[in-house]
């Protein structure tokens, strides 16, 4: 069974930095896509970066590119999302997720994390 533990939300202001954490459990990941998504009250859920843990390679929504990072380690089965210059509009909660390797970085996951909550306060 695929674990995902999200941590390292909080409440920050305008301007401020955070980095989320995503520890992954349950099996080898070599294979692996993770990433994030979101979603602010009232709106529908949002895709905002993936990585191929084998490669590295990041693929990030068009709204994220230079604002946020991911990354890696694999040693310790974990993502990032280094999130700078956060806004109050990047107020939601973040979701890690996680599936076997698919053709393109963007789509369906099947794995969820239960989720941590970023607030920006202006």
């Amino acid at each position: 069974q695929v674990q995902l533990v999200e941590s390292g939300g909080g409440l920050v202001q305008a301007g401020d930095s955070l980095r989320l954490s995503c520890a992954a459990s349950g099996r080898t990941f070599s294979s692996y896509d993770m990433g994030w998504f979101r979603q602010a009250p009232g709106k529908a859920r949002e895709f905002v970066a993936a990585i191929r843990l084998s490669s590295g390679s990041p693929y990030y929504a068009d709204s994220m590119k230079g604002k946020f990072t991911i990354s890696r380690d694999n040693a310790k089965n974990t993502v990032y999302l280094q999130m700078n210059s956060l806004k109050p509009e990047d107020t939601a909660v973040y979701y890690c997720v996680g599936r076997p390797v698919g053709v393109l970085l963007y789509g369906e996951y099947r794995y969820w994390g239960q989720g941590t909550q970023v607030t920006v306060s202006s």
